[in-house]
Parts: structure tokens; C-alpha cells; sequence
């Protein structure tokens, strides 16, 4: 089992960088694949990057060049480097965890990122 609790959201201008950190705990964090999706009103809820236990990152085209994923198994942590933000990524952006970055089964409760204009 595995409890994922997400904090760095806000509200920040468009162009402006935002970090989001999700703690995983009850678990072995290294075994894990760790994924960060978001969902926007009216939209489904999409991948947006994911990392390996190895740590090799994957992206969505749309965040490609401006979003960083990391982890740092020493502290259970996953991170969401978001650089140039556009008022397009508004959204709730939820953590995840999985066996693989093909299946995520455990989920954060959400934080809300607002991009303004």
C-alpha cells in the first residue's frame, strides 16, 4: 500500500515556474514508477510525465521542454519541475504510483495549479 500526498500548487502568471512534490509513504518508494497526471474541468484526467524506477523519464508532447520530473528516493519524493507555464495547464494535478509506468494504482488526492493570463 501506498499513501501519496501532493503539495506545491497555486496560482502563478503565465511564464512564471511552479514545483510540485508528492510524499509517498507506507511503502518501498524505489520500487515504484511514479507518474504526475492532471485533469482540467471538463477534461479527462491526462498523463502529463512519468518516471521509471531507474528514473528515466516520458513526457506528453504538451509539457515537453518546459515540465521536469525527478525523484529522490532517499526522501520518498517525486517532483514536478513546471517552467513557462500557459493558463492551458490549469488544471488539478494529481500523483500516482505503479508497478510500471504502464500502471498506476495509487493515487494522491490532487493539487490545484491556476495559470493566470
Amino acid at each position: 500500500q501506498v499513501q501519496l500526498v501532493e503539495s506545491g500548487g497555486g496560482l502563478v502568471q503565465a511564464g512564471g515556474s511552479r514545483r510540485l512534490s508528492c510524499a509517498a509513504s507506507g511503502s518501498i518508494f524505489p520500487n515504484y514508477a511514479m507518474g504526475w497526471y492532471r485533469q482540467a474541468p471538463g477534461s479527462q484526467r491526462e498523463l502529463v510525465a512519468s518516471i521509471t524506477r531507474t528514473g528515466r523519464p516520458n513526457y506528453a508532447d504538451s509539457v515537453k521542454g518546459r515540465f521536469t520530473i525527478s525523484r529522490d528516493n532517499a526522501k520518498n519524493t517525486v517532483y514536478l519541475q513546471m517552467n513557462s507555464l500557459k493558463p492551458e495547464d490549469t488544471a488539478v494535478y494529481y500523483c500516482s504510483a505503479g508497478v510500471s509506468t504502464l500502471s498506476f494504482n495509487y493515487w494522491g488526492q490532487g493539487t490545484q495549479v491556476t495559470v493566470s493570463s
